[in-house]
């Protein structure tokens, strides 16, 4: 039993430290409390298809950056769906990442584009490899 209890607590204090860290916000909460027995699996298929979802964007990110022309409105476009994803999960850090991203587009600013999806990417690898853990934990 005590093994049981200590892995709960630990759990506990891993989600802790993916609030505290600012890696997740209190939509992660609200998607946690739209989970229930008739369907135990809610967030790991939500934050599931975000993660396609977000590599499917950080391609066409990574594309429309590479062209010799860059359309900014199609790039701006991408962001911002990125942006409305990473909120609806709670990935918070993504979130204002992409808030600075979406000023860079503005502003047609090639060098902030670059480095602003540097940081996504990056962001991006974080929060997966920490939700990822999070849910083996868990299972």
């Amino acid at each position: 039993m005590d093994g049981i209890v200590q892995l709960q607590r630990q759990l506990v204090d891993y989600t802790a430290s993916l609030f505290h860290e600012g890696f997740l916000d209190d939509q992660f909460n609200q998607l946690q409390q739209l989970q229930d027995e008739s369907n135990p699996d809610f967030v790991v298929e939500v934050v599931t298809l975000f993660f396609e979802d977000a590599e499917r964007l950080l391609n066409e990110l990574t594309k429309t950056l590479g062209q010799p022309s860059i359309d900014f409105k199609r790039l701006d476009a991408h962001v911002h769906q990125l942006k409305g994803s990473s909120s609806s999960i709670g990935a918070q850090r993504i979130h204002r990442v992409c808030i600075s991203f979406r000023n860079s587009c503005e502003e047609q600013n090639v060098e902030g584009c670059l480095k602003n999806l540097q940081q996504v990417k990056q962001e991006y690898s974080l929060v997966k490899s920490k939700l990822e853990t999070l849910f083996r934990v868990r299972a």
